[in-house]
């Protein structure tokens, strides 16, 4: 009864939070304001979250909250607000062509939804002996096995990577700061 449970809790809200994350990416496509799409975006990624915990990734769910969610959107956020991008714009689609094309994309991803529903997946995944399965279950788990290159062999691109970020941040104030 128990197992029977469980499955039908997170069938349920994994359906439901695949749902809200679809609706939520419609109507983050559909804003004029990018403070307001920036924020179904949050919504998005928090749901996306949601699926990886779900799906018994909890480090990947913890990731896309702290780095997607939080950091690139804050990053995003402060962009828009500086460069005072907060007005809609409107976006101008000439004749019916464009519309058209949109909507065979939406019908061919409808379609591709709808294959995949139907597609038998197995119920669980059996890891092979030689896969890493030990290291997983060993001392620091799931997390020392990509924390460990990523700090020792890696530091370098990583530190690169942030001077990045941060020249980018600098260099949008330098641009959106107003003359005169």
């Amino acid at each position: 009864m128990t197992n029977e449970f469980n499955s039908l809790f997170y069938g349920f809200h994994f359906y439901l939070f695949g749902i809200i994350a679809v609706v939520s990416a419609i109507v983050f496509v559909t804003r004029k304001s990018p403070v307001a799409a920036a924020l179904w975006l949050v919504n998005v990624l928090f749901c996306l979250a949601a699926l990886y915990v779900l799906l018994d990734a909890q480090f990947i769910g913890a990731i896309q909250v702290l780095v997607y969610a939080g950091a690139i959107m804050v990053v995003f956020l402060f962009v828009v607000m500086l460069l005072n991008l907060g007005d809609a714009t409107v976006v101008d689609i000439r004749g019916n062509a464009g519309r058209i094309a949109a909507g065979f994309v939406g019908a061919l991803l409808l379609a591709e939804v709808s294959v995949l529903a139907r597609a038998r997946f197995p119920g669980q995944i059996e890891l092979p002996a030689s896969s890493g399965a030990e290291v997983v279950q060993g001392p620091g788990g799931i997390i020392a096995p990509i924390a460990e290159p990523l700090f020792r062999e890696y530091l370098l691109a990583f530190e690169l990577t942030s001077m990045l970020l941060l020249t980018a941040i600098v260099g949008a104030v330098v641009l959106g700061r107003k003359r005169g």
